[in-house]
C-alpha cells in the first residue's frame, strides 16, 4: 500500500479550506508563471513546423536545406543544451527570478535581431550565429522557474507541481505553438514573416506575466542555505559540475533523465523513412499520418503529465519513475514499432503511439524527486542536471538512430530504446529519499523545507 505523504491527512481532513488551486496541484502564489511558461512556450512554438523551410525561400535567408538545418537543429540544440544546465546552476547563485528576467530579454533581443538584421541580409554565418544564440533564451527562462516551483513547493505537492510544469511546457512547445502558427498562415493568411513577429508577441506577453506576475520570495535570492558563506560568489558554478561525484543518485537521476525522451526524439527522426512515403519501397503511412502519429502521442504525453504528477505525490515519485516510466516505456517502446510494422495500419500507430506517450509520463516525478534529495544548497545544481538531461535527449535519440539503423534497422532501433529503458529501470532504483511519499520513513512525516542529507555513495 503506497504510503500518504507529509501533510497528506491535514489535507484531506479540510480539503475545503484550501484554495481551489492547491486542490489541483498548483500553489497560489505561482500560479501566474505557470501562465507566462505556458504562453512563452507557445510563442517560442511557432516556428517548430516550418523554419527550416522559411529559412530555404528567398524572403527568409535563401538557405540551402543542409545549411537551414544545421541552424535550426544541430547549432539551435547545442545551445539549448547548455543553457538547460546553467538555467539551474544561475538559479542557484542569483535566484530563479533574474534568470527568467534574463531569459526573456535573452529571447526578445536576439530574435529582433534574427528577424530584421540576419534574415534580410540572406548571410548564411550571421543567420546561425544570432539564432543559435537565442537558443540559450528558453531553457533559461523556462527552466529556472521549474526550479522557483520545486523550491518554493511544499514536498507534498512537489508531483503534482512539477506535472503541471511540463503539461504548460509541452503544451506550448510544440503543441498550442504548432496550432497558432497552422491558424496564423492557413485562415488568417498571415505570412510566414509576420507570423514569427506573432511568435515574438507572444514570448513577450509570456515573459511580462511570467517575470512580473509571481509575488513568492524563494526566487528573488540565490537557492543556499546557512553552510553557504558567499552565495552569489561564480564559483558556485563548479558546484553545478561536481554535484554528479558528490552525490550519486543525482548522477543516476540525469542519466535516466536523458533516456527519458530519447527514444521519442529518435523515433519521430525516424518514422518518415520507416513509416512514411521516404521508406524504399513506399512505407504505409502518408506524410500527413506520420506528422499526425506524432500529434497524438504528444498530446497522450501531455494528459498524462498532470495524471502521473498527481499520481507520484501518493503512489511515490521514485516508483512511479521506475515502474511506469522506465519498465512501462521499456514494454511499450518495441510494442509500438513491431505492432505498427506488422500491422500496416495507422489506427494501431496512434493507439499504441498514445499508450507510450502516456507512460513517457511516468518520468515526470524526476522533477520533484531530484531537487528534494538534496540539501537546499544543491537544489539548482540538481536541477541543472535534470534540465541538461533534457537536452541530451533530443541528441541521443537522433543519434541512436544515425549510428543503429544502417546496421540493425528499424527493429533494432526500438530493441535498443528497450534496452536503454532497462538501463534507467536499474539506475532509478537508487534514486531515493525518505521525502519521497513511496518510500520507507515518508510516513513519520518530513518537514516540507527541511534540507535533505547528499549522498556520496
Amino acid at each position: 500500500m503506497a504510503q500518504q505523504p507529509p501533510g497528506a491527512a491535514s489535507a484531506e481532513a479540510a480539503p475545503d479550506n484550501r484554495p481551489w488551486l492547491e486542490r489541483i496541484g498548483i500553489p497560489k502564489p505561482l500560479f501566474w508563471g505557470f501562465v507566462g511558461v505556458l504562453i512563452f512556450m507557445i510563442g517560442d512554438g511557432v516556428e517548430i513546423t516550418y523554419l527550416t523551410d522559411y529559412l530555404q525561400r528567398p524572403e527568409g535567408g535563401g538557405l540551402e536545406g543542409s545549411q537551414a538545418t544545421f541552424a535550426t537543429v544541430t547549432v539551435y540544440g547545442l545551445a539549448v543544451m547548455i543553457a538547460s544546465w546553467f538555467s539551474g546552476t544561475l538559479s542557484s547563485i542569483w535566484g530563479p527570478r533574474y534568470v527568467m528576467w534574463l531569459g526573456a530579454a535573452w529571447w526578445i533581443v536576439f530574435e529582433i535581431l534574427f528577424l530584421f538584421v540576419a534574415v534580410p541580409t540572406h548571410s548564411y554565418a550571421l543567420i546561425v550565429t544570432i539564432y543559435g544564440i537565442r537558443g540559450f533564451a528558453y531553457p533559461l527562462f523556462s527552466y529556472a522557474f521549474l526550479v522557483w516551483a520545486q523550491v518554493a513547493s511544499p514536498v507534498h505537492m512537489r508531483g503534482s507541481v512539477a506535472g503541471w510544469f511540463w503539461f504548460v511546457f509541452t503544451g506550448g512547445l510544440p503543441t498550442l505553438g504548432a496550432a497558432v502558427a497552422a491558424l496564423a498562415i492557413g485562415p488568417f493568411g498571415m505570412s510566414l514573416h509576420a507570423t514569427l513577429v506573432l511568435s515574438l508577441v507572444l514570448v513577450a506577453v509570456g515573459s511580462l506575466i511570467g517575470c512580473f506576475g509571481i509575488h513568492e520570495p524563494h526566487g528573488t535570492k540565490p537557492i543556499a542555505d546557512e553552510s553557504v558563506t558567499n552565495p552569489r560568489s561564480p564559483k558556485r558554478l563548479l558546484e553545478g559540475v561536481d554535484i554528479l561525484w558528490r552525490d550519486k543518485r543525482t548522477l543516476a537521476g540525469g542519466l535516466t533523465r536523458i533516456v527519458n525522451t530519447a527514444p521519442e526524439f529518435g523515433f519521430f527522426a525516424m518514422f518518415p523513412f520507416v513509416f512514411g512515403p521516404e521508406t524504399p519501397g513506399g512505407g504505409f503511412l502518408s506524410t500527413s499520418e506520420v506528422a499526425a502519429l506524432s500529434s497524438i502521442t504528444y498530446a497522450a504525453n501531455i494528459a498524462g503529465n498532470l495524471g502521473f504528477g498527481v499520481l507520484g505525490d501518493y503512489f511515490g515519485w521514485r516508483r512511479t519513475v521506475t515502474w511506469f516510466g522506465c519498465v512501462g516505456c521499456a514494454i511499450a517502446t518495441p510494442l509500438w514499432y513491431f505492432a505498427a510494422v506488422g500491422s500496416q495500419s495507422f489506427a494501431v500507430a496512434s493507439a499504441l503511439g498514445a499508450v507510450y506517450g502516456v507512460l513517457l509520463a511516468g518520468f515526470v516525478p524526476l522533477s520533484a524527486l531530484m531537487p528534494s534529495m538534496v540539501s537546499t544548497k544543491d537544489k539548482g545544481s540538481s536541477l541543472a542536471v535534470l534540465n541538461f538531461g533534457a537536452g541530451g535527449a533530443a541528441f541521443l535519440g537522433p543519434v541512436t538512430v544515425y549510428l543503429v539503423h544502417p546496421v540493425l534497422g528499424g527493429g533494432g532501433v526500438a530493441i535498443t530504446f528497450a534496452l536503454m529503458y532497462v538501463v534507467v529501470a536499474v539506475l532509478s532504483s537508487y534514486v531515493k529519499d525518505p521525502s519521497d511519499p513511496g518510500e520507507a520513513g515518508a510516513e513519520r512525516g518530513v518537514p516540507d523545507d527541511a534540507p535533505a542529507k547528499t549522498a556520496t555513495t
